[in-house]
Protein backbone atom coordinates (compact mmCIF):
# COMPACT_ATOMS: atom_id res chain seq x y z
CA UNK A 1 0.00 0.00 0.00
CA UNK A 2 1.13 3.44 -1.03
CA UNK A 3 1.70 6.31 1.61
CA UNK A 4 -0.64 8.69 2.02
CA UNK A 5 1.23 12.40 0.71
CA UNK A 6 0.19 15.24 3.26
CA UNK A 7 0.25 18.63 2.96
CA UNK A 8 4.12 20.39 3.65
CA UNK A 9 4.30 21.22 7.87
CA UNK A 10 3.15 24.71 8.11
CA UNK A 11 0.25 24.97 6.02
CA UNK A 12 -3.24 24.75 6.25
CA UNK A 13 -6.10 23.08 3.77
CA UNK A 14 -9.84 25.68 3.37
CA UNK A 15 -12.25 22.78 2.89
CA UNK A 16 -15.48 23.73 1.93
CA UNK A 17 -17.29 23.64 4.87
CA UNK A 18 -15.14 26.62 6.40
CA UNK A 19 -14.42 28.77 3.18
CA UNK A 20 -17.71 30.40 4.15
CA UNK A 21 -15.40 31.79 6.68
CA UNK A 22 -12.86 33.20 4.06
CA UNK A 23 -15.07 35.26 1.90
CA UNK A 24 -16.87 36.92 4.59
CA UNK A 25 -12.97 38.54 5.49
CA UNK A 26 -12.42 38.96 1.67
CA UNK A 27 -15.64 40.46 0.70
CA UNK A 28 -15.91 43.16 4.34
CA UNK A 29 -12.31 43.69 3.23
CA UNK A 30 -13.07 44.69 0.22
CA UNK A 31 -15.76 46.58 0.47
CA UNK A 32 -14.06 48.72 3.37
CA UNK A 33 -10.51 49.77 1.75
CA UNK A 34 -12.91 50.91 -1.45
CA UNK A 35 -14.69 52.74 1.17
CA UNK A 36 -11.37 54.55 1.66
CA UNK A 37 -11.10 54.77 -2.23
CA UNK A 38 -8.23 51.83 -2.18
CA UNK A 39 -8.52 49.82 -5.33
CA UNK A 40 -6.99 46.35 -5.92
CA UNK A 41 -3.43 45.24 -7.32
CA UNK A 42 -2.30 42.00 -7.97
CA UNK A 43 1.57 40.97 -8.41
CA UNK A 44 3.50 37.88 -8.62
CA UNK A 45 3.92 34.97 -5.82
CA UNK A 46 7.50 35.18 -6.60
CA UNK A 47 10.54 38.05 -7.18
CA UNK A 48 14.07 38.86 -7.45
CA UNK A 49 15.56 38.42 -4.55
CA UNK A 50 17.64 41.40 -4.55
CA UNK A 51 14.79 43.24 -4.26
CA UNK A 52 13.61 41.43 -0.71
CA UNK A 53 17.47 42.14 0.25
CA UNK A 54 17.20 46.02 -0.73
CA UNK A 55 13.38 46.76 0.44
CA UNK A 56 12.96 43.96 3.98
CA UNK A 57 16.76 44.05 4.98
CA UNK A 58 19.24 42.07 5.19
CA UNK A 59 20.08 42.32 9.25
CA UNK A 60 15.74 41.18 9.48
CA UNK A 61 15.01 37.39 10.49
CA UNK A 62 12.91 37.47 7.44
CA UNK A 63 15.74 37.72 5.53
CA UNK A 64 18.59 35.80 6.94
CA UNK A 65 16.17 32.63 8.41
CA UNK A 66 12.43 32.56 6.76
CA UNK A 67 13.14 33.41 2.82
CA UNK A 68 12.04 30.63 0.46
CA UNK A 69 14.53 31.31 -2.67
CA UNK A 70 15.32 29.33 -5.30
CA UNK A 71 18.18 29.45 -8.46
CA UNK A 72 16.09 29.28 -12.07
CA UNK A 73 19.53 29.27 -14.05
CA UNK A 74 21.54 32.45 -12.91
CA UNK A 75 18.71 34.29 -11.37
CA UNK A 76 17.86 34.39 -7.38
CA UNK A 77 14.03 33.76 -6.94
CA UNK A 78 12.03 34.20 -3.91
CA UNK A 79 8.40 33.44 -2.21
CA UNK A 80 7.13 36.91 -1.69
CA UNK A 81 7.54 36.91 2.63
CA UNK A 82 5.60 40.18 2.47
CA UNK A 83 3.16 42.32 0.13
CA UNK A 84 4.86 45.57 0.55
CA UNK A 85 7.76 45.31 -1.43
CA UNK A 86 6.38 43.86 -4.27
CA UNK A 87 3.56 46.01 -4.35
CA UNK A 88 5.66 49.00 -4.62
CA UNK A 89 7.73 47.54 -7.34
CA UNK A 90 4.59 46.76 -9.52
CA UNK A 91 3.45 50.80 -8.80
CA UNK A 92 7.42 52.13 -10.03
CA UNK A 93 7.37 49.54 -12.91
CA UNK A 94 3.91 50.56 -14.31
CA UNK A 95 4.25 53.90 -13.75
CA UNK A 96 1.59 54.45 -11.05
CA UNK A 97 3.34 56.80 -9.31
CA UNK A 98 3.31 59.04 -12.29
CA UNK A 99 -0.44 59.36 -11.57
CA UNK A 100 -2.55 61.26 -9.55
CA UNK A 101 -1.46 61.14 -5.76
CA UNK A 102 -2.17 59.63 -3.05
CA UNK A 103 -1.77 55.88 -4.70
CA UNK A 104 -4.00 53.83 -2.65
CA UNK A 105 -3.91 50.07 -3.25
CA UNK A 106 -5.00 47.12 -1.81
CA UNK A 107 -4.63 43.12 -2.03
CA UNK A 108 -5.14 39.85 -0.71
CA UNK A 109 -2.44 37.58 -1.51
CA UNK A 110 -0.62 34.37 -0.02
CA UNK A 111 3.01 34.92 1.90
CA UNK A 112 5.99 32.65 2.52
CA UNK A 113 7.93 32.24 5.54
CA UNK A 114 10.04 29.39 7.09
CA UNK A 115 9.35 29.74 10.71
CA UNK A 116 8.28 27.53 13.67
CA UNK A 117 4.76 26.93 12.49
CA UNK A 118 1.97 27.11 16.07
CA UNK A 119 -1.58 29.11 16.34
CA UNK A 120 -1.48 31.82 14.25
CA UNK A 121 1.89 31.60 12.73
CA UNK A 122 2.50 29.54 9.41
CA UNK A 123 4.68 28.95 6.74
CA UNK A 124 2.06 29.80 4.10
CA UNK A 125 -0.62 32.53 5.04
CA UNK A 126 -2.68 34.95 3.61
CA UNK A 127 -2.71 38.99 4.31
CA UNK A 128 -4.93 41.49 3.48
CA UNK A 129 -2.96 44.49 3.00
CA UNK A 130 -3.35 48.15 2.16
CA UNK A 131 -0.43 50.33 0.36
CA UNK A 132 -0.66 54.53 -0.09
CA UNK A 133 2.30 56.57 -1.80
CA UNK A 134 2.66 60.17 -2.01
CA UNK A 135 1.38 61.79 1.43
CA UNK A 136 4.08 62.06 3.67
CA UNK A 137 1.32 63.82 5.91
CA UNK A 138 0.56 62.34 9.79
CA UNK A 139 -3.47 63.06 8.32
CA UNK A 140 -2.35 59.71 6.04
CA UNK A 141 -1.16 57.44 9.28
CA UNK A 142 -4.73 58.56 11.05
CA UNK A 143 -6.53 57.45 7.95
CA UNK A 144 -4.75 54.33 7.56
CA UNK A 145 -5.01 53.53 11.12
CA UNK A 146 -8.99 54.37 10.76
CA UNK A 147 -9.14 52.07 8.18
CA UNK A 148 -7.66 49.11 10.33
CA UNK A 149 -10.08 49.64 13.24
CA UNK A 150 -13.23 50.25 11.17
CA UNK A 151 -12.12 46.77 9.22
CA UNK A 152 -11.89 45.35 12.59
CA UNK A 153 -15.09 46.60 13.96
CA UNK A 154 -16.75 45.47 10.62
CA UNK A 155 -15.79 42.36 11.46
CA UNK A 156 -17.77 42.45 15.14
CA UNK A 157 -13.92 42.01 16.77
CA UNK A 158 -13.60 43.09 19.96
CA UNK A 159 -11.04 44.15 22.91
CA UNK A 160 -8.33 44.39 19.90
CA UNK A 161 -5.79 47.89 21.70
CA UNK A 162 -3.98 49.88 19.17
CA UNK A 163 -0.14 50.27 20.12
CA UNK A 164 1.52 52.96 18.18
CA UNK A 165 5.03 54.06 17.94
CA UNK A 166 7.80 55.98 16.37
CA UNK A 167 11.31 54.98 15.35
CA UNK A 168 12.25 58.13 13.88
CA UNK A 169 14.28 58.61 10.62
CA UNK A 170 17.89 57.52 9.58
CA UNK A 171 18.89 61.28 11.28
CA UNK A 172 17.66 60.73 14.90
CA UNK A 173 18.30 56.91 14.26
CA UNK A 174 22.08 57.47 13.62
CA UNK A 175 22.14 59.03 17.56
CA UNK A 176 19.72 56.35 19.02
CA UNK A 177 21.91 53.44 17.39
CA UNK A 178 25.33 55.21 19.41
CA UNK A 179 23.03 54.78 22.08
CA UNK A 180 21.72 50.99 21.74
CA UNK A 181 25.45 49.86 21.12
CA UNK A 182 26.86 51.60 24.26
CA UNK A 183 23.86 49.65 26.18
CA UNK A 184 23.95 46.59 24.83
CA UNK A 185 28.00 46.30 24.57
CA UNK A 186 28.72 45.01 27.94
CA UNK A 187 26.05 42.51 27.04
CA UNK A 188 27.37 41.53 23.67
CA UNK A 189 28.61 37.72 24.15
CA UNK A 190 25.40 37.09 25.90
CA UNK A 191 23.32 37.43 22.55
CA UNK A 192 22.53 35.16 20.53
CA UNK A 193 25.05 34.66 17.24
CA UNK A 194 22.26 36.54 15.12
CA UNK A 195 21.92 39.63 17.07
CA UNK A 196 25.89 39.48 17.47
CA UNK A 197 25.95 39.91 13.87
CA UNK A 198 23.18 42.62 14.31
CA UNK A 199 25.13 45.37 16.85
CA UNK A 200 27.39 46.98 14.24
CA UNK A 201 24.93 47.06 11.24
CA UNK A 202 21.50 47.83 12.94
CA UNK A 203 21.30 47.19 16.67
CA UNK A 204 17.47 47.97 16.71
CA UNK A 205 17.15 44.43 15.18
CA UNK A 206 18.05 43.35 18.57
CA UNK A 207 14.75 44.73 20.16
CA UNK A 208 13.03 42.66 17.56
CA UNK A 209 14.77 39.29 18.08
CA UNK A 210 12.53 36.36 19.28
CA UNK A 211 14.95 34.84 21.48
CA UNK A 212 13.85 35.32 25.17
CA UNK A 213 17.47 35.42 26.33
CA UNK A 214 17.92 38.46 24.27
CA UNK A 215 14.81 39.32 25.19
CA UNK A 216 15.51 40.06 28.91
CA UNK A 217 19.09 41.51 28.15
CA UNK A 218 16.56 43.95 26.03
CA UNK A 219 14.43 44.55 28.56
CA UNK A 220 15.75 48.60 29.81
CA UNK A 221 17.15 49.33 26.74
CA UNK A 222 17.17 53.15 25.14
CA UNK A 223 13.80 53.69 24.05
CA UNK A 224 13.93 55.83 20.69
CA UNK A 225 11.30 58.63 21.41
CA UNK A 226 13.53 60.04 23.27
CA UNK A 227 15.99 60.53 20.46
CA UNK A 228 13.52 61.64 17.62
CA UNK A 229 14.23 64.91 16.11
CA UNK A 230 11.97 68.24 15.56
CA UNK A 231 10.47 66.51 12.83
CA UNK A 232 9.50 63.44 13.88
CA UNK A 233 8.43 64.57 16.99
CA UNK A 234 6.35 66.85 15.55
CA UNK A 235 4.82 64.74 13.19
CA UNK A 236 4.19 61.66 15.80
CA UNK A 237 2.61 64.60 18.39
CA UNK A 238 0.22 65.66 15.10
CA UNK A 239 -0.86 61.92 14.39
CA UNK A 240 -1.72 61.21 18.39
CA UNK A 241 -3.73 64.70 17.99
CA UNK A 242 -5.68 63.11 14.70
CA UNK A 243 -6.11 59.72 16.79
CA UNK A 244 -7.83 61.37 19.45
CA UNK A 245 -9.70 63.81 16.87
CA UNK A 246 -11.11 60.65 15.57
CA UNK A 247 -12.15 59.03 19.10
CA UNK A 248 -9.49 56.25 18.08
CA UNK A 249 -7.62 54.86 21.38
CA UNK A 250 -4.03 54.49 21.70
CA UNK A 251 -1.52 53.32 23.67
CA UNK A 252 2.17 54.29 23.01
CA UNK A 253 4.47 51.56 23.45
CA UNK A 254 8.23 52.70 22.99
CA UNK A 255 8.80 49.00 22.12
CA UNK A 256 7.49 48.83 18.73
CA UNK A 257 9.87 48.43 15.83
CA UNK A 258 8.68 45.94 13.50
CA UNK A 259 10.20 42.82 11.87
CA UNK A 260 10.84 44.88 8.76
CA UNK A 261 14.17 47.24 7.71
CA UNK A 262 12.18 50.03 5.76
CA UNK A 263 9.82 51.49 8.35
CA UNK A 264 10.23 54.86 9.04
CA UNK A 265 8.69 57.65 11.97
CA UNK A 266 5.24 55.96 12.54
CA UNK A 267 5.07 52.08 13.25
CA UNK A 268 1.59 50.15 14.88
CA UNK A 269 -0.26 47.22 15.56
CA UNK A 270 -3.45 46.19 16.57
CA UNK A 271 -3.37 43.57 19.46
CA UNK A 272 -5.21 40.82 21.14
CA UNK A 273 -4.57 39.22 24.17
CA UNK A 274 -7.54 36.55 23.22
CA UNK A 275 -5.15 34.01 21.04
CA UNK A 276 -1.97 33.33 22.74
CA UNK A 277 1.80 34.65 22.03
CA UNK A 278 0.62 35.28 18.11
CA UNK A 279 -1.79 38.50 19.34
CA UNK A 280 -1.07 40.64 16.53
CA UNK A 281 -3.68 40.78 13.65
CA UNK A 282 -2.97 43.90 12.20
CA UNK A 283 0.33 46.02 12.06
CA UNK A 284 1.78 48.23 9.65
CA UNK A 285 3.80 51.98 9.46
CA UNK A 286 5.06 54.47 7.31
CA UNK A 287 8.13 53.50 4.89
CA UNK A 288 8.98 56.90 3.44
CA UNK A 289 12.49 55.91 2.09
CA UNK A 290 11.56 52.63 0.38
CA UNK A 291 10.40 53.85 -2.95
CA UNK A 292 13.69 55.51 -3.71
CA UNK A 293 15.90 52.56 -2.47
CA UNK A 294 14.17 50.88 -5.15
CA UNK A 295 14.64 53.21 -7.54
CA UNK A 296 11.77 55.52 -7.58
CA UNK A 297 11.70 59.39 -7.00
CA UNK A 298 11.71 60.16 -2.88
CA UNK A 299 8.13 59.31 -2.45
CA UNK A 300 6.35 59.14 1.04
CA UNK A 301 4.24 55.99 1.59
CA UNK A 302 2.42 54.11 4.20
CA UNK A 303 0.62 50.90 4.69
CA UNK A 304 -0.18 47.52 6.73
CA UNK A 305 -0.92 43.93 6.53
CA UNK A 306 -3.45 41.98 8.15
CA UNK A 307 -3.17 37.98 8.66
CA UNK A 308 -6.35 36.45 7.65
CA UNK A 309 -5.48 33.06 9.30
CA UNK A 310 -5.61 34.94 12.69
CA UNK A 311 -8.04 37.09 12.05
CA UNK A 312 -10.01 34.27 11.52
CA UNK A 313 -8.48 32.40 15.00
CA UNK A 314 -9.53 35.66 16.78
CA UNK A 315 -13.48 35.21 15.16
CA UNK A 316 -13.69 32.11 16.09
CA UNK A 317 -12.66 32.72 19.41
CA UNK A 318 -14.77 35.53 20.11
CA UNK A 319 -17.69 34.30 17.44
CA UNK A 320 -18.20 36.49 14.97
CA UNK A 321 -20.88 36.30 12.78
CA UNK A 322 -19.96 34.74 9.08
CA UNK A 323 -21.89 35.13 6.02
CA UNK A 324 -24.02 32.15 5.25
CA UNK A 325 -22.20 29.15 3.52
CA UNK A 326 -24.15 29.22 0.12
CA UNK A 327 -27.07 26.21 0.78
CA UNK A 328 -28.87 24.11 -2.31
CA UNK A 329 -31.88 26.29 -3.37
CA UNK A 330 -33.97 23.29 -4.97
CA UNK A 331 -33.03 19.65 -4.97
CA UNK A 332 -34.73 17.59 -7.96
CA UNK A 333 -35.11 13.58 -6.65
CA UNK A 334 -35.74 11.69 -9.99
CA UNK A 335 -36.77 8.22 -11.08
CA UNK A 336 -35.74 6.96 -14.77
CA UNK A 337 -34.34 8.15 -17.35
CA UNK A 338 -36.70 10.59 -18.39
CA UNK A 339 -37.25 12.41 -15.24
CA UNK A 340 -33.62 12.69 -15.02
CA UNK A 341 -33.16 14.34 -18.17
CA UNK A 342 -36.19 16.66 -17.47
CA UNK A 343 -34.31 17.75 -14.12
CA UNK A 344 -31.36 18.57 -15.69
CA UNK A 345 -33.19 21.12 -17.95
CA UNK A 346 -34.93 22.75 -14.66
CA UNK A 347 -31.53 22.83 -13.14
CA UNK A 348 -30.09 24.66 -15.91
CA UNK A 349 -32.95 26.83 -16.20
CA UNK A 350 -32.80 27.90 -12.63
CA UNK A 351 -28.58 28.40 -13.04
CA UNK A 352 -29.10 30.53 -15.89
CA UNK A 353 -30.92 33.11 -13.37
CA UNK A 354 -28.63 32.35 -10.26
CA UNK A 355 -30.10 29.61 -7.94
CA UNK A 356 -28.13 26.38 -7.09
CA UNK A 357 -29.98 23.51 -8.19
CA UNK A 358 -28.95 19.86 -8.22
CA UNK A 359 -30.35 16.66 -9.23
CA UNK A 360 -29.00 12.86 -8.75
CA UNK A 361 -25.89 11.98 -9.85
CA UNK A 362 -25.89 8.76 -7.61
CA UNK A 363 -27.85 6.50 -9.69
CA UNK A 364 -29.58 6.66 -5.52
CA UNK A 365 -33.21 5.25 -4.62
CA UNK A 366 -35.37 7.64 -4.20
CA UNK A 367 -35.51 7.81 0.06
CA UNK A 368 -31.16 8.15 -0.14
CA UNK A 369 -31.90 11.42 -2.28
CA UNK A 370 -34.16 12.53 0.12
CA UNK A 371 -31.81 11.72 2.98
CA UNK A 372 -29.01 13.74 0.65
CA UNK A 373 -31.40 16.72 0.10
CA UNK A 374 -31.52 17.27 3.48
CA UNK A 375 -28.00 16.93 4.25
CA UNK A 376 -26.63 19.52 2.26
CA UNK A 377 -29.64 22.13 3.37
CA UNK A 378 -31.27 22.26 0.14
CA UNK A 379 -34.22 24.82 1.05
CA UNK A 380 -36.87 22.66 -1.95
CA UNK A 381 -36.98 19.41 -3.21
CA UNK A 382 -39.07 18.41 -5.79
CA UNK A 383 -39.86 14.73 -6.58
CA UNK A 384 -39.96 13.81 -10.72
CA UNK A 385 -41.04 10.18 -11.66
CA UNK A 386 -43.57 9.26 -14.52
CA UNK A 387 -47.17 10.08 -13.09
CA UNK A 388 -45.30 13.73 -12.61
CA UNK A 389 -44.02 13.78 -16.08
CA UNK A 390 -47.34 12.06 -17.79
CA UNK A 391 -49.55 14.56 -15.54
CA UNK A 392 -47.48 17.72 -15.91
CA UNK A 393 -47.54 18.84 -12.69
CA UNK A 394 -44.82 18.55 -9.92
CA UNK A 395 -44.83 19.92 -6.02
CA UNK A 396 -42.11 22.07 -5.09
CA UNK A 397 -41.95 21.19 -1.37
CA UNK A 398 -40.62 24.06 1.36
CA UNK A 399 -38.31 21.90 3.56
CA UNK A 400 -38.38 24.03 6.68
CA UNK A 401 -42.41 23.98 6.82
CA UNK A 402 -43.23 20.90 5.02
CA UNK A 403 -45.41 23.40 2.53
CA UNK A 404 -45.98 22.62 -0.92
CA UNK A 405 -46.78 24.50 -3.75
CA UNK A 406 -47.99 22.49 -7.34
CA UNK A 407 -46.28 24.03 -10.43
CA UNK A 408 -46.85 23.09 -13.99
CA UNK A 409 -43.77 21.61 -15.63
CA UNK A 410 -43.37 23.68 -18.62
CA UNK A 411 -43.74 27.12 -16.07
CA UNK A 412 -40.54 29.21 -15.37
CA UNK A 413 -39.60 27.91 -12.24
CA UNK A 414 -37.26 30.94 -11.70
CA UNK A 415 -40.43 32.93 -11.37
CA UNK A 416 -41.43 30.51 -8.52
CA UNK A 417 -38.17 31.06 -6.86
CA UNK A 418 -38.38 34.96 -8.10
CA UNK A 419 -41.57 35.39 -6.02
CA UNK A 420 -40.46 33.19 -2.83
CA UNK A 421 -37.10 35.31 -2.37
CA UNK A 422 -39.02 38.47 -2.80
CA UNK A 423 -41.56 37.48 -0.38
CA UNK A 424 -39.05 36.59 2.07
CA UNK A 425 -36.46 39.48 1.63
CA UNK A 426 -39.63 42.08 2.05
CA UNK A 427 -40.64 40.19 5.39
CA UNK A 428 -37.05 40.75 6.88
CA UNK A 429 -37.33 44.24 5.67
CA UNK A 430 -40.54 44.72 7.91
CA UNK A 431 -38.83 42.99 10.59
CA UNK A 432 -35.49 45.32 10.98
CA UNK A 433 -37.54 48.46 10.30
CA UNK A 434 -39.74 47.87 13.61
CA UNK A 435 -36.51 47.98 15.74
CA UNK A 436 -34.82 50.95 13.55
CA UNK A 437 -34.52 54.36 15.56
CA UNK A 438 -36.85 57.27 14.70
CA UNK A 439 -35.09 59.64 13.09
CA UNK A 440 -35.87 63.52 14.03
CA UNK A 441 -37.85 64.08 10.57
CA UNK A 442 -39.97 61.33 10.86
CA UNK A 443 -41.21 62.35 14.58
CA UNK A 444 -43.82 64.91 13.06
CA UNK A 445 -45.21 61.59 11.22
CA UNK A 446 -45.38 59.27 13.66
Amino acid sequence: MSTVIKRPNGTEDVLPSDVHKWHTVEKIARETAENFGFSEIRFPTFENTDLFLRSVGETTDVVQKEMYTVMAKETKYTLRPEGTAGTIRAMLQNGLLNEALPQRVYYITSCFRHERPQAGRLREFHQFGVEMAGSKSPSADAEVILLGKTLLERLGLKNIELNINSIGCPTCRAKYYEALRAYFAPHKDELCETCQSRFEKNPMRILDCKSAEDQAIAKDAPVILDYLCDECRDHFEKLKGYLEKLGIEYKVNPKIVRGLDYYTKTVFEFISSEIGAQGTVCAGGRYDGLIEQLGGKPTAALGFGMGIERILLLMNKQECDFLEAKKCDIYFATMGEAALEKAMLLSRELRDFGYYAEFDLMDRGLKAQMKYANKIGAAFTVVIGDDELTNGKVKVKEMETGKETELNLDDKFSGFFDSVYVDKMMEQIEEASENLPILPSDKENV
